[in-house]
């Protein structure tokens, strides 16, 4: 990835892994955090301690469309979903860092910010994913692509190597396993 940009993205989800800041310590190196609360009673609470816990272990921490809380948390960035992506140029220079999801081509080539998460590139466990791409059409769209782009969705230890020349990663579960390991060691 270019210089000051994570490999990985590690992103929260209250119901698949509802203590993300356990996750933290078990994450690779180069791994940065993107919080997404969905409206979570405790979103405040558990951006603070992701904020702790990222800047203990030196990662990048982004807050998914709230840069209301991003702001009081004095986070690294926010991360929009697509169809709020182009908000992010109300924030510009505001932030280390801004990224956006795609769930198409389309939304690729039109993408606002300078790195984005694309979904959904393998099968997964997501209840919002959409039918997977695959690896080989995920690298052409890399090699197209005039964006640092992330591949989301159904990657792990197994699916990894099949794109990584090509793009950074993201993950929900795929990272949250390591931690649950951890727990019954």
């Amino acid at each position: 990835m270019p210089e000051g940009w994570p490999g990985a993205w590690f992103l929260t989800d209250p119901q698949r892994v509802p203590d993300p800041v356990a996750v933290i310590p078990a994450l690779p190196p180069g791994t940065g955090v993107i919080y997404r609360h969905f409206g979570a009673d405790d979103r405040h609470q558990t951006a603070r301690a992701l904020r702790q816990a990222c800047y203990q272990s030196g990662r990048v921490l982004l807050i998914a469309n709230d840069p209301e809380l991003a702001v009081e948390v004095r986070a690294d960035g926010l991360h929009w979903p697509e169809a709020r992506a182009h908000q992010a140029r109300n924030w510009q220079g505001a932030f280390l860092a801004q990224t956006q999801s795609a769930h198409s081509p389309r939304a690729l080539r039109e993408a606002v910010c300078e790195a984005v998460l694309f979904s959904t590139v393998f099968p997964s466990n997501s209840p919002s994913a959409g039918k997977a791409i695959g690896a080989t059409r995920f690298r052409t769209l890399c090699r197209r692509a005039s964006k640092i782009i992330y591949a989301l969705g159904g990657v792990n230890g197994g699916t990894a190597g099949a794109v990584t020349p090509h793009s950074g990663l993201a993950g929900i579960e795929g990272f949250a396993e390591p931690a649950a390991n951890l727990d019954r060691e």
